[in-house]
């Protein structure tokens, strides 16, 4: 049966592990249940499963059977000491690792789609489709399990907390999921989900970058209280940090090439709690996304 088929097969469980993932999203680094649905997922299939130190991350090693001594039910290099993660007696190049990766965290948003698996958490949303990426993993470690005998190599899955502004990538790094194999990985595999930029079941590549990368400015103008009817007493951060926004916008456009896009996004402008006062501070976040490390004209 053609791989496309089996897929088929799971998609009634896979689209209720979303549903089920959407209903109850987490938010940052700790994210207990949807570890534990994940856990659930893998349960039964031949995986050897890490949990993170620091975070509720999963890592599930997948160690492939082609050129399995005959009759037995492990591979021709003999499987490590516990704790080693790599098949004793081979070597590295014998055995090659990839990793597949999929983030895990919600997002601050509160969910008002209506829909009938809609955000039960409030003020938190799958919104960027980390429910889908999830269930999308789970679901090729069962594909990848049936086709283990297949392999000549051996199946990383990073399972990762943490993606929305958290570094959770990091935390993993660190407790050493590229080396879960026990040799690197040679290469790492992910994909993202687009609502509306491309067509229903297209999937997308090009050589080279294919997504941004993504960092935060965070900025805090301190000025000096005061009543609204004065302001020329104070020092008004309002009025500064109205110019920093505009200011930005105009910097991207006029300081950096067209054709090595930067995106530049402000998202949070907080200051004040009443309309007739003039607050001491103010503050701006803004997330920046960048292709390439090419600096700014002069």
């Amino acid at each position: 049966m053609p791989i496309t088929e089996d897929a088929r097969d799971l998609q009634e469980d896979l689209v209720r592990l979303r549903h089920d993932l959407h209903r109850r999203p987490e938010i940052g680094l700790h994210l207990p249940r949807t570890q534990e649905r994940v856990i659930q997922a893998l349960d039964g299939l031949p995986f050897e499963i890490t949990l993170g130190k620091e975070t509720t991350s999963v890592t599930a090693v997948l160690r492939g059977g082609a050129g399995m001594q005959a009759g037995g039910g492990t591979p021709a290099a003999t499987a490590s000491p516990a704790g080693t993660g790599s098949p004793a007696g081979g070597k590295a190049a014998e055995r090659p690792a990839v990793l597949l990766r999929a983030d895990m965290d919600g997002l601050p948003v509160q969910e008002k789609t209506g829909v009938d698996y809609t955000s039960r958490t409030d003020g938190a949303m799958h919104a960027c489709g980390h429910d889908l990426h999830t269930s999308m993993l789970a679901g090729a470690a069962t594909l990848l399990a049936e086709k283990r005998h297949l392999l000549r190599g051996d199946v990383v899955l990073m399972f990762q907390p943490g993606e929305e502004g958290c570094d959770g990538a990091s935390y993993m790094i660190r407790e050493g999921v590229l080396d879960a194999a026990g040799p690197r990985v040679q290469a790492a595999y992910g994909m993202h989900v687009f609502s509306s930029l491309e067509e229903h079941g297209q999937f997308c590549t090009k050589p080279g970058v294919m997504l941004s990368a993504s960092d935060g400015l965070e900025v805090t103008i301190l000025g000096a209280g005061g009543h609204g009817s004065a302001p020329h007493a104070a020092k008004d951060p309002v009025t500064a940090a109205a110019e920093m926004v505009t200011a930005l916008q105009v910097m991207v456009t006029r300081q950096f090439n067209m054709f090595d896009p930067v995106v530049l996004s402000v998202g949070v402008l907080q200051a004040g709690t009443k309309r007739n006062v003039i607050p001491e501070t103010a503050r701006i976040e803004a997330t920046i996304r960048t292709f390439s490390e090419a600096p700014a004209s002069r």
